[in-house]
């Protein structure tokens, strides 16, 4: 960057943090605060929205008396863990819930992820879609690692998986671990045998320590595609076999039942995601849903016993507590 454009981005942080201290700090007007700064209502408005999108300002919304809404407290109850209910309404489209809800996960991301912690990311639709609106952080000796390969007989998907996980790595100033390998292996014993190489019983072990791990829900119902179920990674007999089995859904390319288990489910000797006992010892296990589609994928997950902190739109909040 040259030094004009240091100056330049210098200059709008600076006008950026008297803008927002004006209009969070002191109640004036986008009007009153264009008088002030010698520039236009629209101007102001860009500012303020800059300063909000590059963590200058931290925006928290709490209910009353700071207490959790009553979806949230019957979610935490039945299934003991914290529930974020987010609002979206009914009529919306799957492809407008994911984006809401993403956008209010990402808002909130650095509450979760500190200096010196490993955070595990599960690549796909949702992910991408949380990856493009995190608020930046800065963190340092912080890591993220990808949890789960990428490629298959048409790409590497380095490009996509990287993409995400750059996104959030750019965010929190965090060193990214990429996970070089298939999404499905074609015999378990090339798994095993590479899981035995160093550098991959690195990235393992790292997964092994995470603090917190991120992931999104697979489902072959819903909507909005599983990148898993919709990016080629599964062949005809794939498909033929999880029916068989009885699976409900995946996180990072590991397939469950609606009971929650795993045993017996063939192509998860093939898979290359962390095994539910490894998400299991993770301190935060942060599971981002939207749409009803996925409530069978939801309840399994849950069963499993892989949710700490479940963010969910409001339609399959009520959906999940009226099913049980």
């Amino acid at each position: 960057m040259s030094l004009v454009d240091e100056s330049a981005q210098s200059d709008r942080v600076r006008d950026a943090l008297t803008a927002a201290h004006l209009y969070y700090m002191q109640d004036l007007t986008m009007d009153a605060i264009a008088h002030e700064l010698h520039t236009s209502r629209s101007s102001v408005s860009r500012l303020l929205s800059h300063a909000r999108a590059t963590g200058l300002v931290d925006i928290q919304i709490r209910s009353p008396l700071d207490a959790p809404s009553r979806l949230e407290l019957l979610i935490a109850e039945r299934f003991q863990i914290t529930a974020h209910v987010v609002p979206v309404p009914d009529h919306a489209t799957d492809v407008d819930r994911l984006e809401r809800v993403a956008l209010s996960v990402a808002r909130i991301l650095g509450q979760f992820f500190d200096s010196n912690m490993v955070m595990g990311i599960a690549w796909g639709s949702t992910m991408n879609a949380i990856s493009r609106h995190v608020t930046p952080k800065q963190t340092h000796n912080s890591q993220i690692i990808q949890l789960n390969g990428a490629g298959n007989m048409r790409t590497t998907g380095l490009s996509y998986a990287s993409e995400i996980l750059g996104r959030f790595g750019y965010a929190f100033g965090a060193h990214v671990h990429q996970f070089p390998v298939p999404a499905f292996f074609d015999s378990p014993a090339t798994k095993q045998a590479l899981w035995r190489e160093r550098s991959v019983s690195r990235l393992l072990e790292m997964q092994a320590r995470m603090d917190v791990a991120l992931f999104g829900l697979g489902s072959p119902f819903s909507e909005v595609p599983s990148h898993v179920y919709a990016g080629g990674y599964l062949e005809e007999a794939d498909y033929t076999s999880l029916s068989r089995a009885g699976v409900v859904g995946d996180v990072a390319t590991i397939f469950y039942r609606a009971d929650g288990s795993t045993d017996g489910i063939l192509l998860n000797a093939r898979g290359t995601g962390p095994d539910f006992g490894v998400l299991r010892r993770t301190p935060r296990r942060l599971c981002v849903v939207s749409g009803t589609a996925k409530l069978a994928s939801l309840r399994g997950a849950l069963k499993a016993g892989l949710i700490t902190d479940l963010f969910v739109d409001e339609s399959t909040a009520r959906a999940l507590v009226s099913a049980t």
